[in-house]
């Protein structure tokens, strides 16, 4: 693994790490895109997912998005326009300097940032896997419907954005008032179903914070979309066990669909 460090195309510094392909990189390059409040390891998943990926052959890249770990950036001035950006960055970073088909694994709340970057990616993205994604902004954030989001994005909590600009999400990271304005106008869901990449949605049948029906029907919706239920789990795979069914099946997945070029 090396350190490397990347410029978001309106100068926020992102740290990432690059993650050797054992050989060659003949199978490609994937990009990994964590959810909020988190950062490029993804609670350590990322990390054991990329050095499955590097022996098998795929050169991979970790970043921080801005606001996170230790990008540049604050965390109230994070915007899902700016992730964009940031993924930009990355993607461009990575299908600059090696050969082979572009994947992109994104966990959570980097699923929106990705969705909406699909039109941009067109051809050059080969694969795409989705971790417990959130796709609808206004089920998820605006109008809450699961524990989580009634709990952070309550009535009371929404008139601190008003208030003092921000809210608190999970007692530790500031969801600035852009950022939820942009909850009320995206869709990611809708960039994500009209996409004909080949896609993976893994997600937990338990799931608190993110809806596993709605990620459901959209992989059943999406052409050339496969689905796998992690039993039991709630977000993010909420035990050792459960994380490692969903980095094996992601690494299983690309593998086996990608020949070496």
């Amino acid at each position: 693994m090396q350190q490397v460090e990347l410029t978001s195309i309106d100068g926020i510094r992102l740290d990432a790490a690059w993650h050797q392909a054992r050989a060659q990189g003949q199978r490609g390059v994937v990009v990994q895109a964590h959810g909020i409040n988190a950062n490029m390891t993804e609670g350590g998943m990322f990390v054991r997912l990329a050095e499955q990926l590097a022996e098998a052959d795929f050169n991979v890249l970790r970043f921080s998005f801005r606001g996170h770990g230790d990008s540049g950036g604050t965390q109230r001035g994070m915007t899902i326009a700016g992730e964009m950006l940031d993924l930009q960055a990355a993607v461009e970073h990575m299908v600059g300097r090696f050969r082979g088909p572009l994947a992109i694994v994104a966990s959570s709340f980097g699923a929106v940032s990705t969705s909406m970057s699909l039109p941009w990616l067109g051809d050059r993205l080969d694969r795409l896997v989705l971790w417990n994604p959130v796709l609808d902004l206004q089920r998820t954030f605006v109008n809450p419907e699961l524990p989580w989001g009634k709990e952070n994005f309550n009535l009371d909590q929404q008139k601190l954005l008003v208030t003092q600009g921000f809210l608190m999400l999970d007692g530790e990271f500031e969801v600035g008032r852009v950022l939820f304005e942009e909850f009320r106008h995206y869709e990611p869901l809708k960039y994500l179903t009209t996409s004909a990449v080949h896609a993976l949605v893994v997600h937990g049948d338990r799931d608190s914070a993110i809806s596993y029906d709605i990620a459901r029907q959209a992989a059943a919706t999406k052409p050339n979309t496969e689905f796998h239920t992690v039993r039991g789990s709630d977000h993010g795979f909420d035990t050792r066990q459960r994380e490692d069914e969903a980095v094996a099946v992601t690494a299983g997945w690309l593998t086996n669909n990608r020949e070496p070029v």
